[in-house]
């Protein structure tokens, strides 16, 4: 039954032992929480806890694997290791979960190595630029969420390693960087989730942006609208969030709300139908995508619901992710050719308004790949994939083959069908794309590493 819950109270791996749900927790269940929650970053709030779990079975729920850590998400030895230090020293601790975390691939896909841009001699903090049109923006104050999703490849920003923290403390170096380059039209405002911040201080990042004339769209990627709708519906700072998205529009700006959406029954609280309609009323548009993951929805109807219902609120469905190769993947991961067979179904069973999804999609470091079908070749089966997306635009739409593997859940995992190397590789790694055709105070300024 869903409860009511006006005010947001956040839940963290010590305060949950301290409340009535503990007690619905199997005593193994609690030794892998204790464990995994050491290295896992683990909040949730009150309202999520209500609203999406179901305690009478809580071990077997859903929502429940979205948000927990779970037995697998840590490899067996991981687990002994952190196990063994909790009986040690905290220095022992500390020790054992930064080593456990470095093993998780903290930052997949050159987020730290080939996205972080230069304007002139100046490395700039919290923006990635990795595909030509778009820019991803991270300010400091919205490094957390209303919850958190244990798939979630943002965890490194959670867990408080300073130099994994990608983040700025103001949006003059972003504005700077924009009008250096006017190819950029759309800027990602992520983090963390943006809107974890009130709305002044959200205010304060965004409206330099409205001032740049070569930026056509603000989006907000959040998961607000379902983990604390309230943040839409009551209060003075509700009221400035939604003017805020109204000023956006009235600029001439489009405003997507980007509203990672994992599981149909995050639809179902009326305060989420009303947050929905809120934004929706501000003239912004919103999208949904999430990643398909083994245990939570890797069944076809669960995602053919999600879009219907989405579609039925005013929503565009976006995409269907694979979950990337960072922290506990391994646990979620659903085969390429299981994650294809999974979205032609569900995209078979909605109308046509629904099958704006497109998926099963890997953002992976050359770019967006999408997984269109397998065929067969010369009486070889094989898996048939095209860039949505590409770090080298020239890369944008071209179609490639790669041998059949069942066990493949990744772009790193297939071979050229025929042999040899994909066109995006040189020998066996990723390429240096070539240069991209940036405008001219591109090549004044510096260039940018994506």
């Amino acid at each position: 039954m869903l409860r009511s819950i006006t005010q947001y109270r956040p839940v963290t791996a010590k305060k949950l032992t301290e409340l009535r749900y503990w007690d619905n927790l199997s005593v193994d269940y609690r030794k892998t929480f204790l464990v995994a929650s050491e290295v896992l970053p683990f909040r949730v709030n009150e309202y999520v806890l209500e609203n999406f779990i179901d305690w009478s079975a809580p071990e077997d729920d859903p929502m429940f694997r979205l948000l927990f850590p779970q037995e697998g998400m840590l490899t067996r030895s991981q687990f002994a290791r952190i196990e063994a230090a909790q009986n040690a020293t905290s220095t022992d601790l500390r020790e054992a979960v930064r080593v456990t975390r470095e093993e998780l691939n903290p930052h997949p896909a050159g987020q730290m190595t080939d996205n972080i841009p230069t304007l002139g001699e100046d490395i700039l903090d919290g923006i990635q630029h990795k595909y030509a049109e778009t820019a991803l923006f991270f300010p400091s104050a919205g490094q957390t969420c209303h919850a958190y999703c244990s798939f979630c490849f943002r965890w490194p920003q959670f867990v408080g390693e300073p130099a994994w923290k990608i983040q700025a403390r103001e949006a003059a170096q972003a504005v700077s960087y924009l009008r250096c380059h006017q190819e950029i039209t759309d800027i990602l405002i992520t983090g963390g989730d943006p809107l974890i911040m009130n709305s002044k201080n959200l205010r304060r990042y965004v409206e330099p942006f409205l001032a740049v004339e070569s930026l056509k769209t603000i989006r907000f990627g959040s998961k607000a609208v379902t983990y604390w709708p309230h943040r839409f519906l009551a209060g003075e700072d509700a009221a400035d969030l939604l003017s805020l998205f109204e000023e956006i529009v009235a600029s001439g700006k489009s405003l997507a709300f980007m509203a990672h959406l994992t599981h149909s029954r995050e639809l179902e609280p009326p305060e989420v139908k009303a947050a929905i309609n809120a934004i929706r009323a501000t003239g912004a548009t919103i999208r949904t995508q999430a990643p398909l993951l083994k245990h939570v929805n890797d069944d076809p109807v669960v995602w053919a619901k999600l879009w219907t219902d989405c579609s039925a609120l005013g929503i565009y469905p976006y995409y269907m992710f694979v979950e990337r190769d960072t922290g506990p993947s391994g646990y979620f991961r659903v085969p390429l050719w299981r994650a294809h067979e999974i979205y032609s179904s569900a995209i078979s069973r909605v109308s046509g308004l629904s099958r704006t999804a497109r998926g099963p999609v890997m953002s992976s470091h050359p770019g967006k790949v999408v997984i269109d079908g397998i065929v067969e070749v010369h009486g070889q089966r094989a898996l048939s994939l095209r860039f949505l997306q590409a770090r080298e635009p020239t890369f944008v739409g071209r179609v490639f083959l790669a041998e059949f593997d069942e066990t493949a859940s990744w772009l790193d995992d297939l071979r050229p069908l025929g042999g040899g190397e994909f066109f995006f590789e040189a020998r066996g790694k990723p390429t240096e794309p070539a240069a991209p055709q940036w405008t001219a105070p591109e090549r004044i300024m510096g260039g940018v590493h994506a």
